[in-house]
Parts: C-alpha cells; sequence; structure tokens
C-alpha cells in the first residue's frame, strides 16, 4: 500500500511540474481556442469509460481489492486523462477545466450530499412496523412525496434505514431497495428546484420555481405504475418468505412509531434554505454575483461559499445536538458518504472531455422533438452527471430560435420540450447506480446491512426491464 501511495505521489508531482512548464502550456495554447470540444478527440473519452467499468466489473471480479484500492484506480483514470490533456492543450488549460469542474460541481455537490447525509443519520423512525408488501410500499410513497422538498438524498437517507428495519425478517428483500432507487432517489425529486440539482439549474437560468409542478402528472403515472409493479414483485417475494417459515417476531406491546432526533428536521430545513439561496441571491443580490478567485477564470462563487458554510454548520449542530444513540440504532457508518466521494471526484474528472464535446456538438445531434430530448437526455443522465448534461440540453433548446414558450436566459423553450428535458435527466438517474449520487450511498448502506445488492450490471436489468417499459409510457401519453 506504501508503494502504490509513493507511485501514485510520483506521477501527480509529475503531472504539477508539465502542467507549469512553460514549453508546454504556450505550444498548446493556440491549439484550444475558445470552444475547446471542437477539437478534443474521442480517445479523451477512454478514461471515463475506464473508471465506469471499474466501477461496473472490479467489485465482482476482484472484490476485497476494490474496496481497499478504489482511490487508486480513481488516481489512475484521473491522470490518465488529465496527462494527455496536459500534453496537448498545456498546463495552464488542464490547471483551469479540472478546477472549474472541482469548485464549480464536486465541491457544492459533496457538502450538499454530506450535509443531508449527516442529518438524516440523526433522524430514526422508531417502532414496530412489519414489512408487508403494503406498508412497503405506504414508505415507499412517502419517501418518493418527501424527495422534492428534501431533495432525493436527503428523502433516501431519512428513509431506507426504517424500511431496511422493517424488512430485517424477510429473506428476498433486494427489490424493495431497488424499487427505493427508482422512487424516492430520483423519481420522486421532480416537483421542485431541491428535488434534484438539474431543476436547480433550471432555475438558475430563470424557469420560475414552482415550474416543475407541471410534472406532476407524469410523476402521478409513474408512482401507479411502478408501485403496482413492486406490489406484485414483493408481493410474490413475500408469499415465499412466509412459505419458508420467514415470519415477524410477533411482540406482546408494540412499540408506537415515533421520530428520535426529531429537531434535525430544522437542519434539514436549513440545508434546503442553502440550496435555495445559491440560486436566488447571484441574481437578486449584487455582491453574490462574484466569488473568490481560485485559477485564470475559475471561481467559487460566494452564493456557493455561504451554501457550504451553512451546510456544514447545520451537519455540525446536527451531530453535537444528537444522542449517539439514535445513530447507532441507525448503524450508522461514514463508509457510503465515503465511497461517494472518492467515486464520483473520479467520475467528475474524467467527464470533463465528454461534457465539453458533448457541449460544442450537442446542437448537431438534430434533436427537434420532445421524445428526442427525452431519450438523448435521459440516457446521458444514466452515466454522466444528471446536472451538466441537463444543462447542455437546455442550452441547446435555447438556442433553438424558439419565440414562444417558457421563458428562460438565452430564449424560450417550448414547455413540452422543457418537460421532456427535465424528467429526462431527473428520471433516468436511476437506469445506472452512477446516475444519481443516492443512487450509490443507498446500495452502501443496504450492504451494511447484510442486503446482497445486484452488481452494477445487474441492477441495469432491473432498470432495462422496469423502468423502459415506463419512460416507453411517458413518451406515448405526454411527449408525442
Amino acid at each position: 500500500m506504501k508503494k502504490c501511495k509513493r507511485i501514485a505521489f510520483s506521477v501527480i508531482m509529475f503531472l504539477c511540474a508539465l502542467m507549469v512548464h512553460p514549453a508546454v502550456s504556450l505550444a498548446a495554447e493556440a491549439e484550444a481556442g475558445e470552444k475547446l470540444g471542437s477539437s478534443l478527440s474521442l480517445a479523451y473519452c477512454i478514461p471515463f469509460a475506464g473508471m465506469l467499468l471499474c466501477i461496473a466489473v472490479c467489485p465482482l471480479v476482484i472484490g476485497e481489492i476494490w474496496e481497499k484500492y478504489r482511490g487508486i484506480a480513481v488516481i489512475f483514470w484521473s491522470l490518465a486523462f488529465l496527462i494527455p490533456f496536459a500534453v496537448n492543450y498545456g498546463g495552464s488549460e488542464t490547471a483551469e477545466k479540472f478546477l472549474e469542474v472541482i469548485f464549480g460541481d464536486y465541491v457544492t455537490f459533496i457538502v450538499l450530499l454530506f450535509g443531508l447525509f449527516c442529518v438524516a443519520g440523526n433522524i430514526s423512525l422508531e417502532g414496530d412496523l412489519i414489512g408487508t408488501p403494503r406498508v412497503n410500499a405506504l414508505m415507499l410513497l412517502i419517501g418518493t412525496l418527501l424527495s422534492s422538498w428534501i431533495g432525493t438524498t436527503g428523502a433516501s437517507m431519512l428513509m431506507i434505514r426504517p424500511i431496511i428495519r422493517a424488512n430485517k425478517w424477510r429473506k428476498r428483500k433486494v427489490q424493495i431497495v431497488v424499487f427505493f432507487i427508482f422512487l424516492v432517489s430520483n423519481i420522486g425529486g421532480c416537483l421542485t428546484p431541491v428535488g434534484d440539482p438539474p431543476l436547480l439549474m433550471g432555475f438558475n437560468n430563470g424557469i420560475d420555481f414552482f415550474w416543475s409542478m407541471h410534472l406532476a402528472p407524469i410523476l402521478v403515472v409513474n408512482i401507479i405504475l411502478l408501485l403496482f409493479m413492486f406490489m406484485v414483485v414483493d408481493g410474490r417475494a413475500y408469499k415465499k418468505d412466509i412459505a419458508e417459515g420467514h415470519k415477524p417476531e410477533t411482540l406482546a406491546d408494540k412499540k408506537p412509531l415515533r421520530l428520535a432526533g426529531a429537531h434535525n428536521i430544522i437542519f434539514l430545513v436549513v440545508i434546503v434554505v442553502a440550496v435555495i439561496l445559491s440560486g436566488v441571491l447571484p441574481k437578486s443580490v449584487p455582491f453574490f454575483e462574484g466569488g473568490l478567485k481560485i485559477y485564470g477564470e475559475v471561481e467559487f462563487g460566494y452564493a456557493s461559499l455561504l451554501e457550504v458554510v451553512l451546510i456544514l454548520g447545520a451537519a455540525f449542530l446536527s451531530f453535537k445536538t444528537t444522542d449517539k444513540k439514535i445513530r447507532k440504532s441507525n448503524h450508522f457508518t461514514w463508509d457510503a458518504i465515503r465511497e461517494v466521494a472518492v467515486l464520483f471526484i473520479g467520475i467528475f474528472i474524467t467527464m470533463i472531455p465528454a461534457l465539453l464535446i458533448l457541449e460544442v456538438k450537442g446542437a448537431d445531434l438534430g434533436l427537434k422533438s420532445p421524445w428526442q430530448f427525452f431519450w438523448v437526455t435521459g440516457m446521458l443522465s444514466s452515466f454522466l452527471d444528471n446536472t451538466p448534461t441537463y444543462l447542455v440540453f437546455f442550452k441547446t433548446a435555447a438556442a433553438l430560435g424558439f419565440t414562444e414558450g417558457v421563458a428562460v436566459t438565452g430564449g424560450f423553450i417550448p414547455q413540452t420540450i422543457l418537460v421532456a428535458i427535465s424528467t429526462g435527466a431527473v428520471f433516468m438517474g436511476a437506469n445506472t447506480y452512477i446516475g444519481n449520487a443516492p443512487n450509490f450511498m443507498v446500495r452502501s448502506i443496504a450492504e451494511e446491512n447484510g442486503i446482497k445488492m445486484p452488481s452494477f450490471f445487474g441492477y441495469m436489468a432491473w432498470s432495462l426491464s422496469c423502468l423502459i417499459p415506463v419512460f416507453l409510457i411517458d413518451m406515448i401519453i405526454f411527449l408525442l
């Protein structure tokens, strides 16, 4: 391990030296140009593909080794992109793109997840719940409805532990967590900009805060279809469990349901307010239009800095004011957030070239119909971060010259197309484990509690068989 660390450190030092070498920087400066994506080869996307393959295959083939050394894989694939990019486009351009993704995307992304993870981990739904199909469906519905108001991450962290506890007596329970990811960690977050980051980007670009309520009919259809599907699948599993003698403990005195650590709801509200302020302040208060100068054109906005401070403050106070017994009853560990933090920094860095190419060539895809925007935005959001993917196609639609529709920064977007982009980005994050960060966190918490979750491709088999038919129905009813 020490040897690996020394090698990684040496490579990083070499990269730093290379990036600041004047010969390299000056030679590449003219090549970079304003629209960097137009000159990028698709070969630069190989590290991103390698990163995804490692996430998909390594846990299956070398599970224990992957768990210990996944950080080394992240460093390797990140440098596999950064070093060739620095050689060809210069140290200055490389540093700028790297710092842009770190301070423009990753820091606020991981701080928000960290804050919600900490605060929700200090809230426990206690009492005797028995995981029957009906009870499970009700808990999924509650979590789905919460997602738009406390975020998909907040709702996921709040609801996943109670639903796992309610089903601890069950043998067959993978389907419960899979449908939880579908509904609570993704689809439920479509009604407000707080629910999912892509919608926050729309809010920041001129869309009314409550415009997302236009997605309510699609949400209702998806909830009905997926909960019906869930009741069928979980009902069969439940009957098999009962037939094999798996039964919940019968208690003479049932404990009533109660919310332990309920004061932490205040801290959840603080986090939600922090997210909203990060979008509102730059548009309404001149001071917050600027930011801390990081490097070149890269700034860390004052609104983002305020968001980070508020969220970390809420997380700190949550820990200080909550009894440790609540975290113990929740089986709280740092493993889930640690895994997300490590893997997603690699994903964010290695997907830089894919997003640069998409930003320049997205308009060349010939997208005109709502259903086209829905599927292309959705499929790319399944593997790329759904926030920048949303923004690329949002800007593409705004630049198509529409003269009526929803007024946004840069023009107009017909409502049906905006619905297609929004639902594609939010809903299809459920197609893979990496489509949305809460997916990974829920999977990790489930595995910590002894539930053997499907592999990367195993999960995709679930999403292809359950979600794609639902999305086809969405297209036929709402987008044609």
